[in-house]
């Protein structure tokens, strides 16, 4: 039924249709705007960074995240639909950290992640995300990025503060280091806005790695990076990006 609704939506002007939207990425959900990339920078391993697109032998910085330090981010912005390699390089002296290949659809959305490969290495991570969000969702599109590579695989929970999660079942399970929950290529995990408490499990068990609390309203786009915790050998911390801010911010633990 979605499709035939889109379909039905697409012979309608896209200016229409965007006016309609009030600008809540109404054309995302229907798979007619461009393409979207943002650059996240989790890797504390890391100096500043710069994120360029590279197309036919042609490197051109981002001006959207250049000089990008340890927990920064760049908000969503337009790309063109040609496929290209994304480069991160450190700004000063130019030392490639890691490239990946975007051949980007309409509609959807695209997170570069640079992540911790060891205590001093680092890696690229992209999620790729279709929205396809509801027509009529007023829900936060959620998704867990688990960027910790002391913590194997991982489960999520999301409850009000100090619900007992002994008998539930995590809201995202099983996400491996180096991956993102839902996977990239899968739709983001759609959650009511309000305040929760969030718990990090080794996945399959109860046993909380780390334990925080985050308030977010309707309407955003979340995501919750796990790192390591340098001040606790072997603990692991929890960053959030919300979408339209610069900055990552640590989740206050509880």
């Amino acid at each position: 039924m979605k499709s035939l609704v889109k379909f039905a939506l697409a012979c309608v002007p896209l200016a229409l249709v965007a006016a309609c939207g009030g600008g809540d990425d109404l054309a995302d959900r229907l798979d007619l705007a461009d393409p979207q990339v943002r650059f996240v920078q989790a890797s504390a391993a890391l100096p500043n960074v710069t994120l360029y697109r590279s197309s036919a032998g042609v490197a051109v910085a981002q001006s959207q995240a250049t000089d990008v330090p340890y927990k920064a981010a760049s908000n969503y912005y337009n790309i063109d639909m040609s496929a290209a390699d994304w480069v991160v390089k450190t700004t000063a002296g130019g030392v490639t950290v890691g490239s990946e290949n975007i051949d980007p659809k309409r509609g959807n959305k695209y997170t570069i992640v640079a992540l911790p490969a060891s205590s001093v290495d680092s890696a690229l991570y992209v999620i790729n995300d279709p929205y396809n969000k509801g027509l009529t969702s007023t829900s936060t599109h959620l998704r867990v990025m688990n960027a910790s590579f002391n913590a194997a695989n991982i489960d999520v929970y999301m409850t009000t503060v100090g619900a007992d999660i002994s008998t539930a079942p995590p809201l995202i399970a099983a996400t491996a280091y180096k991956t993102s929950g839902p996977k990239s290529g899968d739709d983001s995990q759609d959650i009511p806005g309000g305040t929760y408490q969030i718990r990090v499990t080794t996945a399959g068990t109860k046993t909380v790695l780390f334990s925080g609390q985050i308030t977010f309203g309707n309407n955003q786009d979340l995501l919750i990076l796990t790192v390591p915790d340098a001040t606790a050998s072997g603990g692991i911390s929890a960053l959030a990006k919300i979408e339209g801010t610069g900055a990552v911010t640590e989740i206050p633990a509880l």
